[in-house]
């Protein structure tokens, strides 16, 4: 089948690296003959941890490598790039993993963005199912990184800025972005007698989860989403994206 590809966005510090995670978990046991694959397109560098999953070679080292050697920009990936891509991946029994990482110069992600934009673009013929942690912010939905995903998941917390942001994505999506379904998740509710309106970013709003205990003594004590019980509230949240998304 074509791949189902989920990519995670909004703002920084609302939970996309969580959730993330906790979809990663479910599709796992729901689909355990699967090629399952995870990103973390965060130069943040969180999913590893979360997952349980120890990264020794990350997309921006293939790309310094191939740069080096060919002394060209490889925006384009070639036969060589394949065969170290899929070498460099980290593998467990259930799912394959893959870290963007972070450029050792500061300023731009440019050349690493577009190598994962044909990264994704190869990976939608070799796995079933992929999710994507994405950066924080609007700027690998604006340089199309994420053109080819299937399903785009909004996160925000409560607040306006939060808000703004999933819209912003939402907007710039609308005209980059070859997606299937949108649906987003209002996370980290510390407020919940506050309404949550039906829709934001003109996208329906999948589930709200609230303050999640289990799940911030899990990250304090380094331990992976796999080690949460069934009935935390990410793992909750989850179960009904997946469900709105109808990758059960």
């Amino acid at each position: 089948m074509a791949a189902k590809i989920i990519a995670v966005a909004g703002k920084g510090g609302v939970g996309k690296t969580s959730l993330s995670a906790a979809l990663l978990r479910l599709l796992t046991q729901r689909h355990p003959d699967a090629r399952i694959l995870a990103i973390d397109a965060d130069p943040a560098v969180g999913l590893s941890a979360a997952l349980g999953v120890t990264v020794t070679r990350t997309l921006d080292d293939i790309r310094r490598e191939l740069v080096g050697a060919a002394g060209t920009g490889a925006e384009e990936l070639t036969s060589e790039a394949r065969f170290r891509l899929f070498e460099s991946m980290a593998e467990t029994r259930d799912f394959a993993f893959l870290a963007i990482g972070r450029p050792e110069t500061a300023g731009c992600y440019c050349a690493v963005n577009g190598c994962l934009r044909e990264v994704i673009s190869l990976l939608a013929g070799e796995f079933d199912y992929v999710v994507i942690d994405g950066e924080a912010g609007i700027e690998q939905i604006n340089r199309r990184v994420m053109e080819k995903v299937t399903h785009l998941l909004l996160v925000t917390d409560q607040s306006r800025k939060g808000c703004r942001v999933a819209e912003t994505i939402k907007r710039v999506a609308d005209e980059l972005v070859l997606y299937e379904r949108c649906g987003v998740v209002v996370n980290r509710v510390t407020r919940p007698e506050l309404a949550v309106p039906e829709r934001i970013a003109d996208a329906p709003v999948l589930t709200v989860i609230g303050t999640d205990a289990e799940q911030l003594r899990n990250d304090r004590e380094g331990r992976s989403v796999f080690d949460l019980s069934e009935d935390a509230p990410v793992m909750r949240g989850a179960r009904t994206v997946l469900t709105a998304f109808g990758l059960e």
